[in-house]
């Protein structure tokens, strides 16, 4: 897939700047002691979908604190801009194609049979779209492609950006099983944002992966 060359050179690249990725650490850690210091064991005792949910928010409420103070930057920084029809269209077709790929020659991951007897439970599957299909891949993309990528790009160029992102994106699903399932959808998502400068083909092609990952999960038996 060429999408052509990068739409941006280097004198115009806005990286994210280091700080940012500390205020986005602290800001994780405070926001995670202060919810554990309110809801105590209430916390562990929630279910599934709700853990998940918090964990998200969380995610997300500490990257709008580490990029808010960026102003302006912040969009071109994160690589929050327009994209093309084509990148985004291929990106989530090959995302697809990938992810039926790799689920049929890898191993079983528990994570995913969790996930599977979760979104079958009674009405579940619509709470579970909106969680899962669209908030998990809208913050994981700010978190790995944008802030992470940003940060790497801007001092040891996009290929690293790319690689250490990827890595660091499979390696957020903890269980090995899952890493080496994750792994090559986390090359591609960083190979559409590297190739466009945008996150919108990766964070498009996510949700489509995630959402058919869903309810897959709910009507099919994998």
């Amino acid at each position: 897939m060429a999408f052509g060359g990068n739409s941006l050179n280097q004198k115009e690249y806005h990286p994210v700047p280091g700080w940012a990725l500390f205020l986005f650490v602290a800001a994780l850690a405070a926001f995670g002691l202060i919810l554990r210091l309110l809801l105590g064991p209430e916390l562990l005792e929630m279910g599934p979908l709700a853990l998940m949910g918090v964990v998200y928010a969380i995610l997300l409420c500490s990257v709008l604190v580490a990029v808010v103070p960026l102003g302006r930057r912040a969009l071109p920084a994160m690589g929050i801009c327009g994209a093309g029809w084509k990148p985004i269209v291929l990106g989530s077709v090959g995302t697809l194609v990938l992810s039926v790929a790799v689920s049929r020659i890898g191993p079983e991951v528990k994570g995913m049979q969790a996930v599977e007897e979760l979104v079958r439970q009674p009405d579940a599957l619509v709470p579970s779209l909106l969680l899962l299909g669209g908030l998990a891949p809208i913050v994981e993309e700010l978190v790995f492609r944008g802030l992470l990528y940003g940060w790497i790009a801007g001092r040891w160029g996009t290929r690293w950006a790319w690689l250490v992102s990827s890595i660091a994106f499979a390696v957020a699903h903890y269980e090995p099983a899952h890493i080496m399932l994750v792994l090559p959808l986390g090359l591609l998502f960083g190979y559409l944002r590297r190739r466009t400068d945008s996150l919108l083909p990766s964070t498009v092609a996510h949700i489509f992966n995630n959402s058919f990952a869903v309810a897959a999960a709910a009507y099919l038996d994998m």
